[in-house]
């Protein structure tokens, strides 16, 4: 039976990151003015993700301070997968995807993999637990996966090809589901380091790779709503946060 709960809920979570089909209808020019403020948004949602979910979320897995050192570890790894992947495909200058969509679709398929095992856990203790944890994860994906659906495109997909891996990536909550019920013992130290990590992960992304597009927008309307749509994705996970 709870294994059940932990499947469909899962399966919900992962059919979250097909909320990016609203674009596919869209015509070209329309959904390329929404584009550069789907990345605003998906900065201020990365940024308040890590700082206003994942951190504190870690804390209270394991109160310790170790989460800091955890989410500078994933910080400095993704800076230096960064640099690989640029050095591997744009070293000359020229790179029809860029290389940050790679690190965006590693770091939430690790965040995804990371609320399988919180939910899992959350239903191992208790079914109610498990419900309220699942519709707390529900509240701050949402905005997330449009974001990520976003970068991808910004960063080189097809609007296709974009929502199919984010599809993957969603499906590896049931992954981390599935996972998180077998060692269930365990999960707590385990989930502490990969949240810190995939923390780390999206600050890198946010601050290194989507702010400085931000910044390169000259027409200053245009780079003015986006600077609010970066704030608008910070007050969503800020509400997601107080409704979770």
């Amino acid at each position: 039976m709870v294994l059940m709960w932990i499947l469909l809920s899962t399966t919900l979570v992962s059919l979250l990151s097909l909320v990016g089909i609203i674009g596919i209808g869209l015509r070209e020019e329309v959904f390329d003015r929404m584009l550069i403020l789907l990345v605003g948004f998906a900065a201020g949602a990365l940024i308040g993700g890590a700082f206003l979910h994942l951190l504190p979320e870690a804390m209270e897995e394991c109160g310790c301070n170790s989460v800091f050192l955890y989410a500078l570890v994933g910080f400095l790894v993704f800076f230096m997968m960064e640099r690989y992947l640029y050095w591997r495909h744009c070293h000359e200058g020229k790179c029809d995807v860029h290389t940050f969509t790679y690190l965006n679709l590693l770091g939430d398929g690790v965040h995804n993999f990371t609320d399988g095992i919180i939910i899992a856990a959350s239903f191992v203790a208790d079914i109610k637990l498990g419900i309220v944890t699942t519709l707390a994860v529900i509240l701050h994906e949402i905005p997330q996966e449009l974001g990520d659906f976003g970068i991808l495109v910004y960063g080189g997909f097809s609007r296709k090809k974009a929502l199919l891996f984010n599809f993957i990536c969603g499906v590896s909550a049931m992954l981390g589901a599935i996972f998180g019920y077998v060692i269930s013992g365990l999960t707590e130290n385990i989930s502490s380091f990969l949240i810190s990590f995939t923390a780390g992960g999206f600050i890198y992304i946010a601050a290194s790779d989507l702010v400085p597009e931000l910044h390169k927008q000259k027409d200053i309307r245009r780079a003015n709503i986006a600077l609010l749509m970066f704030i608008l994705g910070i007050l969503f996970m800020a509400l997601a946060r107080l409704l979770g």
